[in-house]
């Protein structure tokens, strides 16, 4: 009688079970092999339960019969108890994100009253067990110590919620992504695809830094990039340089607010030391990211002329300042046939041309950085030696945002306008790729168009025939009428350019 009832218990909450066990899989499909493996487990128990008590031809009182019940409730129960809490903390209980070890301990602990009471039901006197195992206990935990204090710890970190999986944190100078948190360890991922395993005992030990997360609230990232720039240059010109290009230019990634800005960190022996600081949203992509800030930085550094210093230990001819002033004979033959190439420059003569080839200022941006800004005031002109740039124009609201107008790849100019009328900057240009530009600006072009005034007039009808092909209401004119008007706005130009250099 014992057995039979023992079975027909078995086979209403291994019923019961199963049922759960299929909604569980059903609405958490991460689950769902797990769930199918513990129903297999509990069919298997239950079948043999049932031969057991279909084929009884030993005593039930004799142990070599109890054993072999118990040992099949015993998995059965096991199995019974992982679906039910495994559905009551991942299902019921899933907007509250119980601690995964919460229901391990669960189902260890029921497991535990369960077989107690089994060893009851079968006359086992469970004084003398727990005191042999108390006694027992004691040795092992003391042999088990760092175990234990690895699944202490365990619990611990889960149940205070120090981090989740998906948090990342630097512990030891080492940063990943939580992906585990177990009895004994857990687990980081790192970007470069390598899983860490750390103890959970040297967990508890260790100073633990949480990226990325403020109690429930997600928070970016800062970062740090350092660089430093030699004594030539004050600080606040350099800081005015990387905090304007880090202003002007959107990197992906990179938050909006706060604004990533630049600071003077230290000086030594040869450089004034800087850190540009900027806050970082998808903390997988930081090396990527870093390294983008970084290419933009250079970039404006660059542009104004201003060099990382190279370690003193080296030994030079020449300093940095000097070999770069002195220009080589190949760098003037391409400044000169990329001025030769472009029509604005056609009526210069070849002294003009080299000579103005010395003037040009080498300006590379990088991808996304701001070459000019609409209304900007200028006096300089941008020659685009190799890349491509996209032209917009702002639209008068700041909801409407930029239109796209044109594209320009290398060979080509652009605020022509800036240098020959100190006009405002009528469009924004964006590099779309790796750029080097050479900036020309006034007091480069001046002593040139100076000693030979006539080269007014001959540069505005380039300028004013580039503006009328690129103006929509001239267009529609007839040729005739195209050409006179092209030639007025050409005689509105001479005035200006002759104004602005002091020509009159």
């Amino acid at each position: 009688m014992v057995e039979t009832i023992t079975l027909q218990e078995a086979l209403g909450f291994s019923a019961v079970a199963l049922l759960l066990g299929l909604i569980t899989a059903r609405f958490r499909p991460e689950l769902r092999r797990a769930q199918l493996v513990t129903m297999f487990i509990i069919v298997l128990g239950l079948g043999a339960l049932a031969l057991l008590s279909r084929f009884q031809f030993i005593p039930t009182h004799l142990a070599i019969a109890v054993i072999p019940r118990e040992i099949c409730l015993l998995i059965v129960a096991l199995g019974n108890f992982r679906i039910y809490i495994t559905f009551l903390v991942n299902v019921l209980l899933a907007r509250r994100a119980v601690p995964r070890i919460l229901g391990e301990v669960a189902i260890a602990v029921s497991l535990a009253v369960f077989a107690l009471v089994r060893l009851d039901a079968v006359g086992v006197n469970l004084t003398s067990i727990i005191a042999t195992t108390t006694v027992a206990g004691a040795a092992i935990a003391f042999a088990m110590q760092s175990t234990l204090g690895n699944l202490m710890g365990g619990i611990s970190l889960q149940l205070d919620n120090t981090y989740r999986i998906g948090d990342w944190i630097e512990v030891d100078r080492l940063t990943g992504e939580v992906v585990s948190i177990r009895w004994r360890y857990t687990a980081l991922a790192t970007v470069t695809n390598v899983t860490i395993v750390i103890p959970n005992a040297e967990l508890m030990k260790s100073k633990v830094t949480l990226l990325g997360r403020r109690g429930d609230e997600r928070v970016p990232w800062r970062r740090r990039i350092e660089f430093g720039i030699g004594y030539e240059w004050t600080p606040g010109q350099v800081l005015a340089v990387a905090s304007a290009a880090l202003e002007r230019v959107e990197i992906p990634l990179v938050a909006a607010k706060p604004m990533a800005h630049c600071v003077c960190a230290g000086f030594d022996s040869s450089a004034i030391k800087y850190v540009v600081y900027y806050w970082l949203t998808d903390l997988k992509a930081y090396l990527e990211t870093d390294s983008r800030v970084r290419v933009h930085v250079y970039a404006a550094l660059g542009r104004a002329g201003m060099e990382i210093p190279i370690s003193r230990s080296d030994l030079y001819l020449h300093s940095a300042r000097t070999m770069a002033a002195t220009m080589g004979v190949s760098e003037q033959r391409s400044r000169v046939a990329l001025l030769r190439s472009l029509e604005l420059f056609a009526p210069l003569t070849d002294d003009e041309t080299h000579a103005l080839a010395t003037q040009l200022t080498p300006t590379p941006f990088a991808p996304s950085d701001i070459a000019t800004k609409q209304g900007e005031p200028s006096d300089s002109l941008y020659i685009l030696a190799r890349g491509e740039v996209a032209i917009f124009r702002d639209g008068e609201h700041p909801k409407q945002g930029r239109k796209l107008l044109a594209k320009l790849a290398a060979p080509a100019f652009f605020g022509e306008m800036g240098l020959l009328t100190g006009q405002a900057r009528t469009a924004t240009i964006i590099a779309e790729s790796e750029a080097l530009c050479y900036r020309l600006d006034k007091r480069g072009f001046e002593a040139i168009i100076q000693a030979r005034p006539e080269l007014a007039e001959a540069m505005s009808r380039t300028v004013a025939a580039r503006q009328a092909a690129n103006d929509a209401t001239l267009a529609s004119l007839s040729a005739e009428a195209r050409a006179q008007a092209t030639g007025t706005r050409a005689g509105e130009l001479v005035r200006k350019i002759r104004q602005f250099f002091g020509l009159d």
